[in-house]
């Protein structure tokens, strides 16, 4: 049992999970950060404690769904309480329609959508016996307007929107608030992976003219966890320096 607030952020280890995991320790949360490995993320929340944070490592595969729920049913009965669930796991298969096979689709929808699914299934009980919580899904500007060689990806994620819309209108009886963090291109390992010419013609049509940076998407995740945020729910805050505005 604690008296601080329970964060459980799945997809910590890196790029946008990891800021999130760093911010919402910064803000007093004791989070429960997850991952498939445990190497990166053990380093995340080392430097943490090393901050005087707390945080903790957990291996997960979110595609494993008696896992997923295991971990979450665990960190409530540990903590005796759970505050704040941020589902920020994903993966990309990207490919042509015509070329994409089944699995590609699969075990995206399972990773990315799924899960989430699973997690607020299971993070809305220990939410409701504690009259409240906070849910927060990280999408993608793929999700609201679409994405040549992603059908798979921006499937997962616009499901993932109206999956939020649907948990705030059912939870928000019981004071849990569930919204989306919808982010543009972001300097992540997967940016990284661009080349210079594709980078600089991405940023040609971001008005704001640059990729964003994780700890930017971390302090949108902040605010909805945070107390300035009570009479938000089912919105979809967009993140992408005004490309889809």
């Amino acid at each position: 049992m604690t008296d601080k607030r329970i964060a459980f952020v799945t997809g910590g280890s890196r790029g946008i999970g990891a800021a999130i995991v760093q911010r919402l320790a910064r803000d007093g949360f004791h989070v429960v950060a997850v991952a498939r490995s445990l190497d990166k993320l053990e380093a995340v929340c080392g430097q943490i404690k090393s901050e005087g944070g707390s945080a903790e490592a957990m291996a997960v595969d979110i595609a494993d769904p008696k896992a997923l729920a295991a971990a979450i049913e665990k960190t409530a009965e540990t903590h005796g309480r759970l505050d704040v669930l941020v589902n920020n796991a994903g993966i990309t298969k990207d490919g042509l329609i015509l070329r994409m096979d089944d699995e590609d689709f699969d075990s995206v929808s399972d990773t990315n959508l799924k899960s989430a699914f699973v997690a607020i299934r299971t993070a809305a009980r220990p939410m409701m016996r504690s009259k409240g919580g906070r849910i927060i899904n990280i999408s993608s500007v793929s999700g609201i307007a679409g994405n040549a060689g992603q059908a798979n990806y921006a499937a997962s994620k616009a499901g993932l929107i109206g999956l939020s819309k649907s948990v705030a209108k059912e939870l928000a009886g019981k004071n849990i608030t569930c919204n989306v963090v919808a982010p543009g291109f972001v300097t992540t390992d997967m940016t990284d992976s661009l080349n210079d010419a594709i980078k600089e013609k991405v940023k040609e049509i971001i008005p704001l003219k640059r990729f964003g940076q994780p700890a930017e998407i971390a302090g949108v995740v902040a605010f909805l966890a945070g107390p300035d945020s009570t009479y938000v729910t089912g919105q979809v805050i967009v993140a992408d320096g005004g490309m889809v505005m």
